[in-house]
């Protein structure tokens, strides 16, 4: 019975895609029409230190960005801080990205989770047409969050699936926009010692937002020569979410001296950017120390041109994504308990490579009981 339903649930989510097209689209020239792009970045330290290579294997609080039915893992609470300093060197003010997650067993075999992600972007000097040069008119702050409502249940040894619900919301201080979408995802893990992992998840799955406010009014005249003002409204567009797919795997090398070595590989097809392919690796000593290493590739990451004055080489960056190249990272976990399932206190970090800026450095700290 546990089996059935999780291929009913499996079922589900391969309907589910094929009930979003614009999951399977994949058209790069779509690059920059989708909204809500924070939805693509991986908050936490542990699972973004080896590339997103471990969404088949990927568990704990970071689950329920990568892969939610890795949430099912938890046997009792686990909570998980996090802090990112995102694409460092930018020329304006850093952008800093605050994350917690909590997990609690609910049964059995059920676990619920909860977590937040928010950006601290930094104050913006507020420029007119009237008013071109900044610092005359103070400044505004954009404020951007993420609320994350994930189950996931156990319907065996082998099979998991859950479900995610992403509340978003984007503004300042006279505009905002407002949407929802779903995360689905299963995992399967199987092999003599259970370390072969599979993995597949839909992510960002919901209606259009669009934003309001009074940042979309402005005053005029009808006429020339007329002395009435009047309020006009500007319209927008309604914007579609980053819709993404991801199918994943990694086999575990297990050996005598309690170490362990993973292999994991992840395709991720994005509806608005090129597809990427992530190979990554990670080595668990008595899974105390685990350090992590992964390479992102996408199409044009090694790609040449000539410039238009004769054949001379330079570099011609095709690629649409930020979080491409290389990517390490390390986790210290403490036992403060002998039960090998008891309490645990880890320190996670993470560092992946961007093209144009210094990199994007991610630290954590987690607490499982």
């Amino acid at each position: 019975m546990k089996k059935s339903l999780g291929y009913i649930i499996m079922s589900l989510v391969i309907l589910l895609g094929f009930s979003a097209p614009q999951a399977f689209a994949g058209n790069p020239d779509r690059s920059g029409q989708a909204g809500a792009a924070e939805l693509l970045i991986n908050p936490w330290a542990a699972s973004s230190g080896w590339g997103n290579a471990g969404m088949s294997y990927v568990h704990g609080v970071e689950a329920i960005f990568g892969n939610v039915a890795g949430i099912s893992t938890t046997n009792r609470l686990e909570l998980n801080f996090s802090h990112t300093n995102w694409l460092v060197g930018l020329p304006s003010n850093d952008i800093r990205i605050s994350s917690f997650g909590l997990l609690a067993r609910v049964g059995e075999s059920s676990v619920l989770g909860l977590s937040l992600m928010s950006f601290n972007i930094g104050e913006i000097p507020v420029t007119t047409t009237g008013n071109p040069d900044p610092g005359s008119l103070g400044t505004f702050e954009p404020k951007l969050m993420n609320i994350n409502l994930a189950f996931a249940k156990s319907f065996s040894n082998s099979i998991s699936g859950g479900f995610n619900l992403k509340i978003i919301n984007e503004s300042i201080h006279d505009m905002s926009g407002t949407g929802v979408a779903l995360d689905a995802g299963i995992q399967y893990v199987t092999g003599p010692f259970d370390n072969v992992h599979f993995g597949i998840t839909l992510k960002n799955i919901g209606p259009t937002m669009k934003f309001s406010g009074d940042g979309l009014s402005f005053k005029s005249f009808l006429t020339f020569g007329d002395p009435n003002q009047f309020t006009m409204i500007h319209r927008v567009d309604e914007f579609e979410l980053p819709t993404q797919l991801s199918i994943a795997a990694a086999y575990d090398f297990n050996f005598e001296n309690m170490s362990r070595f993973t292999v994991a590989g992840n395709f991720c097809s994005n509806s608005f950017t090129n597809d990427q392919i992530t190979l990554g690796f990670e080595y668990g000593w008595r899974e105390i120390l685990l350090l992590r290493c992964g390479y992102t590739y996408e199409k044009g990451i090694f790609s040449k041109g000539e410039n238009g004055a004769g054949s001379a080489i330079y570099d011609r960056d095709e690629c649409m994504n930020v979080n491409r190249g290389l990517a390490a990272g390390l986790s210290v976990q403490i036992p403060l308990s002998k039960d090998e399932n008891g309490m645990k206190l880890a320190v996670d970090y993470s560092y992946r490579d961007t093209y144009t800026f210094n990199g994007t450095h991610t630290v954590g700290a987690r607490i499982i009981f």
